[in-house]
């Protein structure tokens, strides 16, 4: 009896002991099937779970098989709370051994430091007064388009200001709406997530869960292919130095191809022009339809009902259509440029499970500051710093920007600024780089 009470106690002794794993075991579980992430050393089996995240399946899904500690850090402003979710997760910790052989830890630890350096310097914290001036200027935009053809009519020239004054309003609640999507306005999803599906909705006529699907996953994977959305665009364009070789392969194989090299050339009629008018429009009543997006929905319908409501009467139904897709057409070359000036003119490349780091100064720069710039993007010409620090307030950007620098200079990371001009001729150079690629490998492979 006393024997045994003893090997039962052991027994429970040993089952209590952590069950340890190293990198190469965790890498194993990176499948559909099988998700297990590694938050703080500690292991966990997301496989299930996944499909509740309230980020998305996709997003977190990215890190299996690695460590998401900097992805997790990154996106939630309450850490400690949000912990409590993985408890029931959790299968194990990461063999202390495997810790310390493990390459880029200074950098790791180096960031985080800037990280709490951030937090202690307030600039997580937002002004509060900068967001209802940034959403008021939009309303107050909105309602200069009306104002002026119900007033002057729809002549050439009023209707010219009425389409400028709507199209700064869709172009600024686009960064404005960023901002309630990356709950930097407020620091709580819960209470930001209905705002977020208001602005977005009432005002642009898009899906707040379908942009953060989308968004989220650029912000964790920028320029991974395959698992960033806003470089998936192999059946119109090839991006970087990888891409071109992949998708020359595929088109040698199947006989099928783009005149990719030409990419540079069609860009100015299939970029700009149809990403907003045609491609955003029809994937963001997709996304919000079939995954149920009820509220997202209701506020896009009002939207467009306060559009037909309110220029019906002066421009008739399809003049309404017209002038719609008019202001909608000329966002799109707005956000193209500006967004695509920060990311496509960098490395776009297969997944390096590299450092937080590494891995967003490998797919970003920065725009210089100017008042202009800092209005025209929204704050996004500090687009490295935004990477590094998704939910911090975009304000506060430019003043963790020298740190930023320092930083990656001690560890001889790349930081690149370009002028506004310079990024937007990139953008072209590099298409023109990228599609050459493609015809050389092209014509090597049918040789």
């Amino acid at each position: 009896m006393g024997k045994g009470g003893k090997a039962d106690e052991k027994v429970e002794s040993e089952t209590r002991l952590p069950n340890y794993y190293d990198w190469e075991q965790v890498k194993q579980h990176s499948s559909s099937t099988d998700k297990w992430i590694v938050i703080e050393n500690e292991v966990y089996n997301i496989t299930e779970w996944s499909r509740r995240h309230p980020g998305g399946t996709k997003v977190i899904s990215h890190y299996a098989g690695q460590d998401g500690t900097e992805a997790f850090r990154a996106f939630h402003n309450n850490v400690d709370y949000v912990k409590k979710y993985l408890k029931p997760l959790h299968v194990g910790t990461i063999d202390p051994k495997a810790r310390l052989s493990r390459k880029d830890d200074e950098m790791r630890k180096d960031f985080e430091e800037l990280r709490k350096t951030a937090r202690a310097m307030g600039l997580f914290k937002p002004s509060i007064l900068f967001f209802i001036f940034g959403v008021a200027h939009i309303l107050f935009c909105e309602f200069l388009a009306y104002y002026v053809i119900a007033t002057w009519g729809i002549g050439w020239l009023p209707y010219t200001i009425s389409v400028l004054f709507y199209t700064v309003a869709q172009s600024q609640m686009g960064w404005t709406q960023h901002d309630y999507g990356h709950a930097s306005v407020i620091g709580r999803r819960k209470f930001e997530r209905p705002l977020h599906s208001f602005l977005i909705g009432f005002v642009k006529g898009a899906g707040a869960d379908w942009w953060s699907h989308m968004h989220y996953q650029h912000h964790a994977k920028p320029n991974v292919i395959n698992k960033d959305p806003d470089v998936r665009m192999e059946m119109l364009f090839v991006l970087g130095e990888k891409m071109p070789v992949k998708i020359a392969k595929k088109n040698a194989a199947k006989g099928k191809t783009m005149p990719y090299n030409w990419q540079h050339h069609y860009f100015f009629l299939l970029g700009p022009p149809l990403l907003f008018p045609v491609y955003f429009q029809f994937m963001t009543f997709r996304h919000t339809i079939t995954r149920r997006q009820w509220m997202d929905l209701f506020w896009m319908m009002v939207c467009y009902t306060k559009i037909l409501y309110l220029y019906t009467p002066y421009l008739g139904v399809l003049g309404t259509v017209g002038f719609f897709f008019l202001i909608r057409l000329l966002e799109s070359h707005w956000f193209t440029w500006v967004s695509q000036s920060n990311h496509i003119v960098m490395a776009v490349e297969e997944d390096q499970d590299r450092p937080w780091l590494a891995a967003q100064l490998s797919a970003t720069c920065d725009i210089e500051k100017s008042l202009f710039n800092d209005w025209f993007t929204g704050h996004l010409n500090f687009q490295i710093e935004h990477h590094l620090f998704p939910t911090m307030p975009r304000h506060n950007l430019h003043k963790i920007q020298p740190l930023a620098k320092s930083l990656c200079e001690k560890h001889g990371v790349p930081y690149v600024t370009k002028t506004l001009g310079g990024a937007f001729a990139d953008i072209i150079r590099t298409l023109k780089v990228s599609g050459e690629m493609w015809l050389e490998a092209y014509r090597e492979l049918q040789t």
